[in-house]
């Protein structure tokens, strides 16, 4: 710490920098608590997994599972074994600590009309965009613009970080099956008061996993960053502390039997011992009015042993190392990458456990995005890992064959004043120059591998006004009277979990699960839904 204090406040002139490289700025207080040193990089982000899915229907590594022998397999609902998640779509949200850009330069924002109602030049120079790489700018020969791609359904500007990263690791064949909306809000800058975290919310409305219900890679309430809005934590789920693949494959000990015998071998004994103690105990009374729920907790106890040696005795089940969709020369990231970087490490943890139904939603929090440091390259570059990380979460559900509903948000956001970084990371681009909680945007996108998820609407203009919930001013800042969640977080983090349930079809029971909401009435509430269902109420 002393090291710290006594450079931070000394003139720094714009360097190369890695994505890790901390940020130091002369117009912020050197950091002093733990999300201080998380946003601007002094301290990593960590992961949060959060409880359930349905992916165990689908996941690979439930193949390599063998079922309990048939007369125990009764007993497993008996003694209260989940087999599987809870058939809900797995859910993973990207927080990004520090206020990212995340409107204009990454993901495309407009008017009323949607993200293609353009703005002003000024407004996209607000927005990080030099006048000659604004979406508006058509190109001479075709006549459309150079700087539109639509690849994922959802417009991103066709240089944004973001959207170079999620290319690099989600195959040209899976990109069709994506789609998604961009949710202009306001939220304040570079402090965890910002309740932006959905888990408990999503975990109410019904994901819950065969393994864990909810992690957190912090040591938080939510267990990100950001705080979760109040209304909705529930503590007998507050989550536990995961950040890495150890903890992952941590999380099960199936004893030391497997190891001496075979994984098959060693659930046939543990059933064998079953069987031989269910046998006694029908032979005796023990004399107590509990009789037989000291009966119940001696045969659980031995199928509850026998299963887990049944699902986690191979090691693969949860370790992403040993996962070669993801680790290795076919995988997701390369070995090299893999043991490398952290944050890929980080993200495989959580992908792994959400999309195989071990848990079915999770936080990934990644450090370092308060990246206003007088340049644009610094930005450029942690954006670009960013992408790559929620590219292999999508690309990862599709290998394994579920949908997944990836959500992206940052306390605060960034502006730019004009000047241009035309160092090779900058591309030409606007500097960052300060915090600006007014250009503020949340995005999340949906993979479905029976295809590209529907936008609501009938016409081609109401489903561009369903992709992008709310608008932004001309100048580049975000419209507070636009939608619910505009300027209020609490109500964002309410539009998401709705958005969550209509993929179900099941925003209708929204009121059921949270009778004191903020999101107006049914009509209301459809006029901030993005897609039609991509299943029936649940994957089971």
């Amino acid at each position: 710490m002393a090291k710290l204090t006594s450079h931070y406040f000394k003139k720094r002139t714009a360097q190369a920098a890695t994505a890790d490289t901390p940020m130091y700025h002369q117009d912020h207080g050197k950091p002093v608590t733990r999300r201080e040193f998380i946003a601007q990089g002094f301290a990593a982000g960590a992961a949060t997994v959060v409880g359930g899915s349905a992916l165990s229907l689908f996941a690979a590594p439930r193949r390599a599972h063998a079922s309990l022998s048939s007369d125990l397999e009764a007993l497993r609902a008996q003694c209260g074994i989940a087999t599987q998640g809870a058939g809900k779509i797995p859910f993973i949200a990207f927080d990004l600590a520090g206020g990212a850009n995340i409107a204009g330069s990454n993901v495309l924002t407009g008017g009323r009309g949607g993200q293609l109602d353009f703005l002003t030049t000024a407004g996209y120079s607000r927005l990080g965009l030099p006048g000659d790489m604004t979406p508006a700018i058509a190109n001479p020969a075709s006549g459309l613009s150079d700087f539109i791609n639509q690849e994922l359904g959802l417009a991103f500007h066709s240089d944004s970080a973001f959207l170079r990263g999620i290319l690099d690791k989600l195959s040209v064949s899976n990109r069709a099956n994506v789609n998604g909306a961009v949710l202009p809000a306001r939220s304040e800058n570079d402090t965890g008061n910002n309740p932006h975290n959905p888990m408990y919310g999503i975990n109410r409305v019904g994901a819950d996993g065969s393994l864990l219900t909810l992690i957190g890679s912090q040591n938080t309430e939510s267990g990100g960053n950001s705080m979760a809005p109040f209304t909705m934590v529930n503590p007998a789920v507050r989550p536990t502390k995961i950040d890495s693949p150890s903890d992952v494959t941590g999380l099960v000990d199936t004893g030391d039997l497997i190891g001496l015998l075979s994984q098959q071998d060693s659930v046939s004994v543990m059933e064998s011992i079953q069987r031989i103690s269910d046998m006694k105990l029908s032979r005796v009374n023990t004399g107590i009015s509990r009789d037989d729920v000291i009966k119940d907790m001696v045969r659980c106890g031995y199928v509850k042993s026998a299963d887990i040696a049944d699902r986690f005795g191979d090691p693969s089940t949860l370790d992403p190392y040993l996962d070669a969709n993801i680790v290795g020369s076919n995988g997701i990231f390369s070995e090299q990458e893999f043991n490398s970087d952290r944050e890929f490490r980080k993200a495989a943890s959580v992908m792994k456990l959400v999309i195989n139904g071990f848990a079915g939603a999770g936080t990934i929090t990644m450090g370092g995005f308060d990246y206003h440091d007088g340049s644009r390259a610094s930005g450029e570059i942690r954006d670009l890992r960013a992408g790559r990380c929620m590219g292999a979460c999508l690309e990862y559900a599709a290998r394994v064959g579920v949908p997944l509903m990836l959500y992206v948000s940052s306390d605060g956001s960034v502006a730019s004043n004009g000047m241009i970084d035309d160092s090779v990371n900058g591309r030409g681009k606007g500097v960052w120059t300060g915090d600006n909680s007014s250009t503020s945007a949340s995005f999340f996108l949906v993979y479905n591998p029976a295809g590209m998820p529907q936008l609501m609407g009938a016409t081609t203009e109401q489903q561009a006004i369903h992709q992008q919930i709310g608008f932004m001013r001309s100048d580049g800042s975000v419209e507070t009277g636009s939608a619910p969640s505009a300027n209020n977080v609490n109500l964002l983090v309410e539009t998401v979990i709705l958005n969550y349930l209509a993929l179900h079809g099941e925003q209708h029971r929204f009121a059921e699960f949270f009778p004191q909401h903020g999101l107006g009435n049914a009509a209301l509430m459809d006029s901030l839904t993005a897609f039609e269902p991509i299943v029936n109420g649940s994957l089971v």
